[in-house]
């Protein structure tokens, strides 16, 4: 008896093995990484368009006073890449990934399982929120070598900043899946969240360039919370005060967008 496991024991008992919500997610996210590195539109959408976008935001960088403000190009360009990577990276790619599984009947036979709901969103979106955070972390890398982007003052901070953004934006990936009828439709339902953040979130212009009122009412902007986060760790000017209400800002995003997919997720096609 010695050499007969727990499962082949459980399995001639005609009884399932028993499994975890850790192992059911870790099995659909293997699942939906196959899937994932078959689809080459999502593909380049998540890794190779984070990686351009900064390169051609270079030049327009190089233009700006950025110095008058106590920034670097660096300093600019470094949470520019992270927020295109959250938005095109996890954002996009994510809700894309949603419309396509309900379209296809897949959420809808994955909750006759054992799966429970957030187990079947949290599993799918597991590989791309991991290709984000590496990719973060490349870009990291990149920007301490080539634009010598010295070491951030507070890590805690860019942390902070680079976690909760990955969470929300997966959050608000499901929220916009619920309103995407097709997968084709999914790039226009996503240009909002995209547009705003690029304008609007420090990501192609720092707050600290806008006008004081315009730029308290962008701060309120998903995404503006995690540049501000991100650049602060690497400043280190951000007070606590201004960290604590950053954060708040996330966390409140998040919340409302977790509210949202239970209240409207669909798990059927759209008619």
């Amino acid at each position: 008896m010695s050499g007969v496991t727990v499962k082949d024991s459980a399995t001639r008992a005609g009884t399932r093995p028993v499994t975890t919500p850790a192992s059911r997610m870790a099995a659909l996210a293997r699942a939906e990484l196959t899937l994932l590195g078959r689809s080459r539109s999502t593909l380049i959408a998540a890794v190779f368009i984070p990686l351009v976008l900064p390169v051609c935001l270079a030049s327009v960088v190089d233009d700006m006073d950025v110095e008058d403000v106590g920034l670097s190009v660096g300093l600019v360009l470094l949470p520019a890449a992270i927020g295109f990577s959250l938005l095109f990276g996890v954002y996009s790619a994510l809700a894309a990934i949603y419309t396509a599984r309900r379209e296809e009947l897949v959420l809808k036979r994955l909750r006759t399982g054992e799966l429970r709901d957030a187990e079947i969103l949290g599993g799918a979106a597991l590989p791309v929120v991991a290709t984000g955070l590496v990719q973060s972390l490349v870009l990291v890398a990149g920007s301490t070598v080539l634009l010598d982007v010295p070491a951030p003052r507070a890590p805690h901070l860019a942390v902070l900043g680079l976690l909760s953004g990955l969470v929300m934006c997966a959050a608000l990936a499901a929220v916009t899946a619920a309103v995407t009828r097709t997968v084709e439709s999914a790039q226009v339902t996503t240009m909002p969240m995209v547009l705003l953040s690029m304008m609007g979130s420090g990501v192609t212009v720092p707050l600290e360039m806008l006008p004081d009122r315009l730029a308290a009412v962008c701060e309120l902007l998903p995404l503006s919370s995690v540049i501000i986060l991100i650049r602060g760790g690497w400043t280190g000017d951000l007070s606590a005060y201004e960290a604590l209400g950053a954060l708040a800002t996330a966390l409140a995003w998040t919340v409302v967008a977790v509210f949202a997919v239970r209240r409207w997720f669909r798990w059927e096609p759209r008619r």
